[in-house]
């Protein structure tokens, strides 16, 4: 038996326990020990005295754990149907191109009561504090107009049909074929 094997022997069940007790289900546990384990056999050599493997082990197990508690806090794991009202909907309207001359144009139709503070803070790169200063209105005042601007501006855009030809030219193959035949 290596001593990896006896290792593994040794320490699995309580280690396991100890797993269980934090994660609370038994495939979050085993998949802890196993981490635990793999983590051994890639850096365990490094440890030179033997003697602090079990202690080496739980702690290792326990800093696993809190690494996905913190991975699953930020980015936490539900199933797809419990969630796919919150999944923006395809719009395929959204996916269109506009050039940045006619997007300021759209800018421009814009009533300036809200055309002012999105122009300073996405074209001139002003806080919403410096934005409130320069306007003499309160930062709230601020931050609901650029919000309602936003919302008109992406209404006018998905409005405006994208790649279409300005001038519509009416063509009929069915006229060509009687007039080259």
């Amino acid at each position: 038996m290596t001593e990896f094997e006896e290792l593994v022997d040794a320490h699995y069940q309580p280690l396991y326990r100890f797993a269980f007790s934090l994660a609370k289900t038994p495939d979050r546990a085993a998949d802890l020990v196993q981490q635990t384990f793999v983590i051994w056999a890639q850096k365990g050599h490094q440890l030179k005295d033997r003697s602090k493997a079990k202690t080496w082990l739980f702690t290792t197990l326990y800093r696993e754990h809190l690494s996905h508690a913190r991975r699953e806090t930020r980015y936490p794991e539900r199933e797809i149907s419990d969630v796919e009202h919150e999944l923006p909907s395809h719009d395929p309207d959204a996916d269109r191109q506009m050039d940045a001359q006619r997007a300021v144009e759209l800018l421009g139709e814009l009533d300036e009561t809200f055309r002012a503070p999105l122009t300073l803070f996405y074209l001139q790169q002003h806080s919403y504090k410096e934005i409130a200063s320069i306007l003499d209105i309160p930062i709230g005042t601020v931050m609901s107009r650029i919000s309602r601007s936003k919302d008109q501006l992406r209404r006018k855009m998905l409005d405006e049909p994208s790649g279409v030809p300005k001038k519509i030219i009416n063509f009929q193959p069915e006229s060509l074929k009687r007039s080259n035949g």
